[in-house]
């Protein structure tokens, strides 16, 4: 009986483990393309806490870089950003975040509050797409499984997110040789969360005609009950953990953000005390030039203008009063070896182009 019984716990735990391999065999790298569906696990090796903590979509990980933060302040950042994340996602990754540290300040990207259902955000399997890279990287928590909750579409199963194997098994016949070298782990492709392009395509005016002319406009300016919802949450729970609640608008422009949305948000900060920054129309005080600053025609900032951001939030950090910790261990052994790795990395890059 008893060896009987060891052979069932024996075989048990060998199709657990040959389950799990299987799983994290099929599941995507995002190493070799669309790299960003890796930012939001890069939270989780962090070795020190963080004074600010960024959330929202592109507009937040590809526009700022932490480490023009820390050169301009000695204070610590990172950005918790994916793709097309909605402010559900924002939400409860916010959540998750405030369950494990507490920052002095948190800084939400407020472009996704123009989608106020799953639905809203897109086609279904472009959506579902979006909703793996937001939450395959979370690690399991009541914030995970609540965030899946608010993102599914009626298509999608929560046995699915359970067990990602239902859903990635027809990849075992389209394995690529990323599959095997990142099996283990991946590398890291971004720098405190920000996603590094160095490369230059300016934005033109012709070019933003021609997007403000092929718009359609939305049939009601009206955020949608949903996307306020998640917002006062959010407020809520940042006054909670006394933690200083920010709302800003990225410089970009392929991505319109209408007057009627401007005033919503401005009028909802003024009603709460909160700073809001449209820095579309902060030019001159950042210093962003959608002309040289942005590598794909406006929607995105390059490297130079992500620096120009953060080291204007740098600024804006320090007159807040928040600790400098450039001279304060472990942060200035830490934050010295990621300033090395992130100038290493734009060299490289500014190589490639001149090749």
């Amino acid at each position: 009986m008893k060896k009987k019984c060891i052979a069932a716990v024996t075989v048990s735990l060998v199709t657990l483990l040959v389950l799990a391999a299987l799983t994290r065999l099929v599941m995507p790298k995002y190493m070799g393309s669309e790299t960003e569906g890796a930012l939001i696990a890069e939270y989780y090796d962090e070795t020190t806490d963080h004074q600010v903590i960024f959330i929202g979509d592109c507009e937040i990980y590809e526009n700022i870089s932490p480490i023009s933060i820390w050169l301009e302040s000695g204070v610590t950042s990172f950005l918790r950003g994916c793709p097309q994340q909605t402010i559900w996602q924002s939400y409860y990754l916010l959540e998750e975040t405030l369950n494990t540290e507490t920052p002095d300040v948190v800084v939400f990207n407020v472009l996704s509050m123009k989608y106020d259902t799953p639905e809203s955000t897109g086609a279904a399997e472009q959506r579902e797409a979006y909703n793996r890279i937001a939450l395959d990287g979370m690690r399991w928590s009541a914030s995970k499984w609540n965030s899946i909750l608010a993102s599914m579409l009626d298509s999608e199963s929560m046995l699915d997110y359970l067990f990602p194997l239902l859903r990635y098994h027809s990849r075992i016949t389209e394995l690529s040789s990323d599959d095997f070298t990142y099996f283990w782990s991946t590398d890291s492709v971004s720098y405190s969360g920000y996603y590094m392009r160095v490369d230059t395509l300016p934005t033109t005016e012709a070019q933003v005609s021609a997007k403000y002319a092929s718009q359609i406009e939305p049939s009601s300016y009206e955020f949608g009950e949903s996307s306020w919802l998640y917002l006062e949450k959010m407020r809520e729970l940042c006054e909670e953990k006394g933690v200083t609640l920010i709302l800003m608008k990225a410089p970009s422009v392929s991505e319109i953000w209408y007057d009627e949305w401007d005033t919503q948000i401005a009028d909802y900060a003024a009603a709460h005390g909160l700073a809001y920054f449209n820095f579309l129309t902060m030019s001159d005080e950042t210093g962003v030039d959608l002309y040289n600053d942005t590598y794909d025609g406006g929607l995105h900032l390059n490297c130079t203008g992500a620096e120009k951001m953060g080291t204007w939030f740098g600024r804006y950090f320090a007159e807040l009063g928040l600790e400098d910790r450039r001279d304060i261990e472990p942060y200035a052994t830490v934050w010295a070896e990621k300033t090395e790795i992130y100038d290493q990395a734009k060299a490289a890059q500014y190589a490639a182009l001149s090749e």
